[in-house]
């Protein structure tokens, strides 16, 4: 492997995707249209804050990237001696310990001098980059500690799903409304739970060592066994659809906003079927341990599609 290759897949950019909820200030504000009188592409489209827009997912994803490599360099050992992730380039030594830590290192400086030119914009974009400093904090100390206790693991993915959305919020700058963190929240929690049940599904009993080390703890007191999680899972995905139904109906309330009092319910179906769809490639496909596969699926796509276009056309010109 070339050391060019090496650094590429060290970065990871199949988990960027995860960064689209930078996005989510731009979308559902409407800010993502140019109010003018023009007909044309270049005069619907606000290119000034798509472009904040594309600065702050760079930024996120300088940020995750360091904090894969940081956690890599933590898992060294444990990583040789599983069957898969010790052909990781930092495990399998194409890339050097001493070149991952300078990498890392870069993709912090890099990042958080990014996003402080983005807050101090204004007033109101300070905030984002306390985010993005929280979201730095946060995914070391997942790496270090978190990721080892139960139920607080998962919290943690969720909470960083929250962190994103709320950064893509005050960039803009819009303030985040208690609806979009909550979503948010319950649909990180999901997607992580569906994740610790298929890679524990997938372990050895037999050889433990290979697995996490808060699934190795799930003959315990301390872990978790796949009846729990699909209780748990149950109780997440149930969470999902009736906070996002809640938003729906009473979001246009709070906005007083008659034109979407309606229209949102329309998206609910959209969402019922995202996540019924998700527990069935769980169980059918085994996609828990790799979520990003969830956009290697037509149905998916073509919901995900539905969603966004009614989304956007009923939102269009609003607040969050």
């Amino acid at each position: 492997m070339s050391l060019g290759r090496a650094i590429w897949r060290s970065l990871r950019p199949r988990q960027w995707v995860k960064n689209v909820l930078l996005f989510g200030g731009l979308a559902f504000t409407g800010r993502w249209h140019a109010a003018t009188s023009g007909g044309g592409i270049r005069e619907l489209i606000n290119w000034a804050d798509l472009g904040v827009a594309l600065a702050a997912f760079a930024v996120f994803c300088l940020l995750s990237s360091g904090g894969y490599l940081v956690n890599d360099l933590h898992d060294i050992e444990a990583d040789r001696s599983h069957p898969k992730k010790c052909l990781r380039p930092i495990a399998s030594g194409a890339l050097s310990y001493q070149a991952a830590v300078l990498l890392a290192l870069g993709c912090f400086a890099v990042a958080l001098t990014g996003a402080w030119f983005l807050a101090l914009r204004a007033e109101a974009t300070l905030a984002f980059g306390y985010c993005a400093l929280l979201y730095l904090v946060l995914t070391n100390a997942y790496s270090f500690l978190l990721k080892n206790i139960a139920i607080v693991d998962v919290l943690s993915i969720a909470v960083l799903f929250v962190v994103r959305a709320v950064a893509g919020c005050w960039v803009m700058p819009e303030p985040p409304s208690p609806w979009i963190i909550v979503c948010t929240l319950f649909g990180a929690l999901f997607i992580a739970l569906c994740k610790r049940r298929g890679e524990l599904a997938a372990s050895d009993p037999e050889n433990l060592g290979e697995t996490r080390a808060v699934l190795r703890k799930y003959q315990t007191a301390h872990g978790y066994s796949e009846a729990l999680l699909d209780q748990m899972i149950q109780m997440a995905g149930t969470a999902v659809i009736l906070s996002y139904s809640l938003y729906t109906f009473v979001r246009p309330m709070e906005l007083n906003l008659v034109s979407e009092r309606y229209g949102l319910m329309f998206t609910i179906p959209f969402v019922v079927y995202g996540v019924f769809r998700y527990l069935y490639l769980v169980h059918k496909r085994d996609i828990g341990q790799d979520p990003e596969r969830i956009f290697t699926d037509p149905s998916m796509l073509v919901s995900l599609t539905l969603w966004g276009v009614v989304m956007l056309t009923v939102t269009r010109g609003r607040g969050l």
